[in-house]
């Protein structure tokens, strides 16, 4: 009763902020030079769900570099159309962005969102050249729910995994250039860790329990190899700790959280797992940001976490020599 309670109460805020967003004036991506094309299907097992959006940045000359969002919200909330601001701000700054809805638990629990994220991944790898983007310049994005995707994706794509749709991945050699997890959820197992640290209110626990709860339903809530990628933060540990093995260099990373943000410490372990295997993360913590606070764009804070983003994606995605 409690977890719907406070799933309809996040989801309505959400897509109330997004829909009286979308009719700013400043919001109409014309204005900026991008041009939309919505719901096309990255598969057709599941319609309903498996679409996504491009952000294309026209006024700029091809081929564009890409960033590959991904979504956030507890892995059983929210979708494309409330994250229309990453599309418009990456393809206002010349990016082609390719912003994907997935399956949603506990409808479809894992590993139904990192299958479909990786199948999104491997449809854009298919058509990448034809929609005028450079295979050779591919960023992924996330936040929160959709931070934890986008790692896992990243591990798919330089790990050859036992999971057929992540060895898939593999298969089309599209390593990401550059990584950026937002405010990540990036280990799902053992929920109740985030209120050991520091008290949480009780709703905030709450809704990190339930993300949890959802994601695994039908799962162990504790680590397990049948749920591995749902915890890419442990997988990278485990590398730093000689398990495991990596096939492909991990790309750098860009990690943004607020201090305030009760996930804070999973960005603070990603970065310095990453310090240990000699891989470059940005990790930037901004002073009183709540969690996903750079999508309250009037802040200061999330315009300086936007402005520290590009300017570290535009040092990731320069074009390669020929």
């Amino acid at each position: 009763m409690w977890r719907r309670t406070r799933s309809f109460f996040a989801e309505t805020f959400f897509q109330t902020l997004a829909g009286v967003g979308a009719w700013h004036p400043f919001a109409n991506p014309q204005r900026h030079g991008v041009e939309v094309e919505r719901d096309l299907a990255y598969s057709t097992d599941f319609p309903a769900w498996q679409r996504l959006d491009l952000y294309r940045p026209v006024t700029r000359p091809k081929p564009w570099p890409v960033v590959f969002y991904v979504h956030g919200g507890a892995f059983h909330l929210l979708s494309k159309e409330t994250h229309w601001l990453m599309g418009l701000v990456f393809a206002r700054y010349g990016y082609l962005c390719v912003n994907i809805s997935y399956r949603l638990a506990p409808r479809h629990p894992y590993p139904a969102a990192i299958e479909d994220t990786c199948t999104a991944y491997r449809w854009l790898a298919k058509h990448i050249v034809e929609l005028g983007g450079d295979p050779t310049r591919v960023a992924v994005a996330g936040e929160s729910a959709g931070a934890n995707l986008i790692t896992a994706l990243a591990l798919a794509t330089t790990q050859r995994r036992a999971e057929p749709w992540a060895a898939e991945t593999f298969d089309t050699g599209m390593v990401p250039r550059a990584v950026l997890p937002f405010c990540g959820m990036l280990e799902v197992t053992n929920a109740h860790r985030f209120g050991e640290r520091r008290r949480l209110p009780g709703w905030v626990d709450g809704m990190l329990r339930d993300a949890s709860a959802s994601y695994l339903h039908g799962h162990p809530q504790e680590p397990s190899e049948t749920t591995a990628l749902a915890d890419p933060l442990r997988l990278i540990e485990e590398l730093g700790q000689g398990r495991g093995r990596i096939d492909r260099p991990l790309p750098p990373f860009f990690a943004p959280v607020g201090t305030r943000d009760p996930l804070l410490d999973d960005t603070r372990r990603l970065a310095a797992a990453l310090d240990k295997l000699e891989v470059p993360c940005e990790a930037r913590y901004y002073p009183g940001g709540i969690h996903a606070f750079h999508a309250m764009v009037w802040d200061p804070a999330a315009r300086r976490c936007w402005r520290d983003a590009l300017a570290f994606l535009d040092r990731s995605m320069r074009p390669l020599p020929r």
